[in-house]
């Protein structure tokens, strides 16, 4: 495997994906030791040749030798396909790289709701994506089918309420948007779509931890007191998870128990079946 060297990475500090990722270019030698620098650490020579606010968006690669900088899904190209030339081949046909490149940019430009961080607050640059509201408004669009496709199988487990469907699920997450915007609306649109992505990060986490019920259900018939305990042992989870990032986003505390409140509302409705 070969090393792509005199080349630097510079990543989001405050993103625990790109912490990752980069960490484990440099452990596989992908990148030699010196290959990856937090963002808020670039050097004004550095600045000369980077584009700063796309590099926000985009993770820049910097070649020292040529002071050229290439971004995104290029840079993660370049890394990996110099250590494995058949994904620099792959990578780089017209297909794949459209694909790839929107791929990245879903994922980037949304990371911090979907591993939100404190901020470094005594750093002078940070590495805060735009708010892109093409990517934003897909990954809600996203969570919401994700989530409404598991709780209506999940809702088939508890025969005290009817049984629901994918388009029942789509409204009431869509109806906790519009709850939830009551309390919202005096923030700025990027506070309002941060929380909004990061609401919807916390459906997709509960769906998740319903889905082994949903797998056990298929082999041998989970007994409904079970499914409940589960569910809301996964609703304490959740809501536990909101308040987390509710206190990242600096917004007020009460949110997590309007998020909640609706929940019950809906859960009422349905027990009587409204």
């Amino acid at each position: 495997m070969r090393t792509l060297e005199n080349q630097t990475l510079l990543y989001d500090a405050d993103c625990p994906l790109c912490r990752s990722y980069t960490s484990t270019f440099i452990k596989t030698r992908m990148l030699d030791a010196s290959g990856r620098k937090p963002f808020h650490q670039i050097t004004q020579l550095e600045m000369d040749f980077v584009d700063m606010q796309r590099a926000k968006n985009e993770i820049a690669l910097i070649n020292y030798k040529t002071k050229s900088v290439s971004y995104g899904i290029d840079s993660l190209l370049k890394v990996i396909g110099n250590a494995i030339p058949i994904i620099d081949k792959i990578g780089n046909t017209k297909v794949c790289y459209f694909l790839l490149k929107k791929l990245y940019a879903f994922i980037s430009y949304n990371r911090k709701v979907i591993i939100p961080s404190k901020k470094l607050k005594n750093e002078r640059l940070q590495c805060e994506p735009d708010l892109n509201l093409k990517y934003r408004i897909g990954y809600i669009i996203f969570g919401i089918l994700i989530t409404g496709m598991i709780l209506t199988k999940f809702s088939a487990l508890i025969p005290d309420i009817q049984q629901s469907n994918h388009f029942r699920e789509i409204a009431i997450a869509l109806g906790q948007l519009l709850f939830q915007f009551v309390f919202l609306h005096k923030n700025s649109l990027k506070k309002q779509m941060d929380y909004y992505g990061n609401l919807i990060t916390v459906s997709l986490f509960g769906s998740i931890l319903l889905s082994p019920i949903l797998a056990v259900n298929t082999i041998s018939a989970v007994p409904f007191p079970i499914a409940m305990i589960c569910f809301f042992i996964v609703v304490l989870i959740m809501f536990f998870e909101h308040k987390r990032r509710v206190k990242l986003l600096e917004l007020p505390s009460y949110l997590s128990y309007t998020w909640i409140l609706y929940r019950i509302i809906i859960l009422g409705l349905l027990t009587i079946n409204l």
